[in-house]
């Protein structure tokens, strides 16, 4: 969507405010209660697919202290916002501070160019829009065993009708896989070698002083492929069980995401950003698998990672923060996934009420994990080197409340598809230190990979 036609979105939403028909942002909330939970998330994803909007978010019940839902489910858009970089922030905070709804969408990697003087240039296989949220007509969340709809009051006479619909919805376990026999041909935009170079050229920028840590990422890709989003995205899900899963269809475009990582949360006056950095493979054999996560734990290159990036998350809270209120609540802690161990720290922080949830945002992006230290330098040396445009890898997923509160996710372990194009997309990466080894961090970079290319080559 153009700026115009945003700018009369709104228009026609200022009307209907200032003719006090406030029914139409007033929403009707109902609460329901759910059986068989696992069996409902995957008949109300597959129900979701008739509408062109829809974001799907779920924590797959893992166990973390700042969840507020289990799930959620977004769909079919009554307003929304699309653009490119400039002064993208200033519009969505615009588009926010107009509806006070709910909103869901996403950030992309590239509105960095918005907060700081930089540029992307390198080659884009996708075209996704650069940022992207709507308001949506209908809303699910799922915690428990309990299922709360929250309508738009002009659409809540089909509330009962959509429950009945989702109950009546044949899973997609319950069909015919469309995905067999769909031979997909991965290709790497960066081969091995390259790779090594690319990564000493990162290692020179180090010793030279330039910066103290990079992360650098690479691109996976299938040309004209045709892929079962919701069959890959719940295969994907389903090998990982991540906190911060998401699927999202825009019209013909797609993101599958396995995410393990929170980029910031808002509740209240509280700020919390959960980077990622550390990562170490999974066994089947207990006590090999308990000695990988003490090993983790203790190795001195991937705490110093981690550290780097919380002095950066640290920095960038401050920037919002009342004096004082910036803390680690946890460091270096490790959390078990299903396909890896990963090494997590917890930072917190507290903002005055005047303060505006996009400002804590643009004053964060992008997340220190996915970019290194100094942050600006890093992001230039990025550029340079990487040769994928990253897009919505490594941006963010999630939703404001009414109430200014909100939640956004990393983009990582993460299917990217334009089912227009028949173009299909993973990329990982990894940070790169003085101590880094260039062997070890193509192998964590595979590692990283491996669900991914299995659920589409499978």
């Amino acid at each position: 969507m153009s700026n115009t036609n945003f700018i009369l979105l709104c228009d026609s939403f200022l009307i209907n405010l200032n003719d006090k028909e406030h029914h139409l942002i007033l929403r009707r909330i109902q609460k329901h209660h759910i059986d068989n939970v696992d069996q409902y998330k995957q008949k109300i994803l597959f129900w979701s697919q008739q509408y062109d909007e829809v974001i799907w978010l779920d924590s797959n019940n893992y166990k973390q202290k700042y969840s507020s839902y289990d799930a959620v489910l977004a769909v079919e858009a009554f307003t929304s916002i699309q653009t490119d970089y400039n002064d993208a922030f200033g519009q969505v905070k615009e588009y926010q501070s107009i509806t006070k709804d709910w909103l869901f969408g996403y950030l992309s990697y590239d509105l960095k160019n918005d907060v700081e003087e930089l540029s992307s240039n390198n080659f884009d296989g996708l075209h996704f829009p650069e940022l992207c949220f709507f308001q949506p007509k209908k809303l699910f969340f799922l915690k428990g065993n309990t299922l709360e709809t929250h309508y738009l009051n002009f659409v809540s006479d089909e509330v009962d009708d959509d429950l009945k619909s989702i109950l009546q919805t044949v899973a997609i376990e319950d069909v015919e896989s469309k995905q067999n026999g769909n031979d997909i041909k991965i290709k790497l935009r960066t081969h091995k070698d390259e790779y090594f170079n690319k990564v000493n050229a990162v290692l020179n920028h180090i010793h030279r002083g330039d910066i103290y840590e990079a992360n650098f990422c690479q691109e996976f890709y299938a040309e004209q492929t045709t892929i079962n989003p919701i069959e890959i995205y719940n295969n994907l899900n389903r090998i990982s069980k991540p906190p911060f899963a998401s699927f999202i269809k825009l019209y013909d475009k797609y993101l599958l995401s396995a995410s393990p990582e929170r980029y910031i949360k808002k509740d209240g006056n509280k700020i919390t950003s959960q980077p990622i950095k550390g990562t170490a493979k999974r066994s089947l054999n207990k006590l090999e698998d308990d000695k990988l996560k003490k090993e983790l734990s203790e190795d001195i290159k991937e705490r110093s990672e981690n550290v780097m990036i919380v002095d950066l998350v640290r920095n960038d809270l401050s920037k919002t923060a009342a004096k004082g209120s910036v803390k680690v609540e946890e460091l270096c802690k490790v959390y078990s996934f299903d396909q890896v161990h990963q090494m997590i720290s917890t930072v917190t922080s507290q903002i005055d009420d005047a303060t505006h949830p996009v400002d804590v945002i643009k004053s964060t992006f992008p997340m220190g994990s996915m970019t290194g230290a100094p942050k600006i330098s890093a992001m230039k040396i990025i550029e340079q080197l990487e040769v994928s445009k990253r897009g919505l890898y490594s941006g963010a997923v999630g939703y404001f409340t009414p109430d200014n509160n909100f939640d956004f996710n990393v983009v990582i372990r993460s299917i990217l598809y334009n089912e227009s194009e028949k173009y299909v997309s993973y990329s990982v990466g990894g940070a790169i230190t003085a101590k880094s080894d260039p062997l070890k961090e193509y192998e964590e970079c595979l590692l990283k990979a491996k669900a991914m290319r299995e659920v589409l080559e499978s």
